[in-house]
């Protein structure tokens, strides 16, 4: 099943090229007085509500994706934790180029540990990037963004699929400069993250997909997920011993190598094999 968000928060189920609108299951959330949980209610629900999902498609008109504004498939993600330097070849290339590591000491992951980008930089492939500070080099970093399903606290790295509820992509903008990475990596729609959401029945094994992205129609980044330093399944593991996880979190897993830098009027294509693809476009 492959869930997304568009146009006016509308939600809907994706077919080959078509969606099939399925608003009507939010009725399915509940009210919510203040404070506002912690977490995602349709990501809370999505496994009990698949079979309306399904029902209601069955009944709604299909419309072309091209003719929809996609948003970002996680309405309200409470944390968007981010893995750095967690892919070999990436490490080494962040080593040798000065305009990666501008003077700041490169660890891989072990070392480095896990980072924050605010819930607020997080934007759906229909809204764009729009770069700050574009006197400084702005990368693009493609990754595999996967979704937490179900609160998580000290989780193994075995028992760490079970609190999936989907994988979509993710784009890890970065501004390169001297700060801690999470200011830089922060602004607002520094975190693309989309199409949609691909249920792990979808994906298969995340360990083997194929990541990419091209700019312009020029390759950059093209690499597996059999090359992560630490898996799908250690980096929950990790992430929920420090912190807990709850329905709609964002875990990014980490950039290969060929990061490069975008500028205004730029057009990305991001794709992870079985997830889809994204088109961004740069202002």
């Amino acid at each position: 099943m492959k869930i997304c968000r568009y146009d006016d928060n509308r939600v809907g189920l994706v077919q080959g090229e078509l969606v099939r609108d399925v608003t009507p299951v939010l009725e399915e959330l509940g009210k919510f007085a203040y404070p506002l949980p912690k977490y995602d209610p349709l990501i809370a629900k999505l496994d009990s509500l698949k079979e309306k999902i399904e029902e209601t498609a069955s009944r709604a008109k299909p419309v072309p994706l091209d003719r929809v504004k996609l948003l970002a498939p996680v309405a309200n993600p409470g944390k968007v934790i981010a893995a750095p330097v967690n892919y070999a070849r990436h490490l080494q290339e962040a080593l040798a180029d000065k305009g990666i590591h501008h003077g700041n000491l490169v660890q891989e992951i072990r070392k480095a540990g896990m980072f924050l980008k605010a819930p607020s930089a997080v934007v759906g492939p229909g809204e764009g990037v729009k770069l700050v500070y574009t006197e400084r080099r702005n990368d693009h970093e493609v990754e595999l963004a996967l979704v937490i399903g179900r609160t998580a606290k000290n989780v193994s790295a075995d028992r760490a699929p079970d609190y999936i509820a989907g994988f979509c992509i993710g784009l890890d903008m970065t501004i390169r400069g001297p700060e801690e990475r999470s200011l830089r990596k922060s602004p607002d729609s520094y975190c693309v993250l989309g199409p949609w959401l691909a249920t792990p029945d979808e994906i298969g094994d995340p360990g083997n997909l194929q990541v990419s992205i091209a700019v312009n129609g020029e390759p950059r980044q093209d690499a597996s997920t059999s090359d992560l330093i630490l898996g799908v399944g250690e980096l929950i593991a990790w992430a929920s011993s420090f912190y807990t996880l709850h329905p709609g979190d964002v875990i990014l897993t980490g950039t290969p190598q060929g990061v490069g830098p975008v500028r205004p009027g730029d057009t990305m294509l991001a794709k992870i094999e079985r997830i889809g693809a994204m088109q961004v476009k740069v202002s």
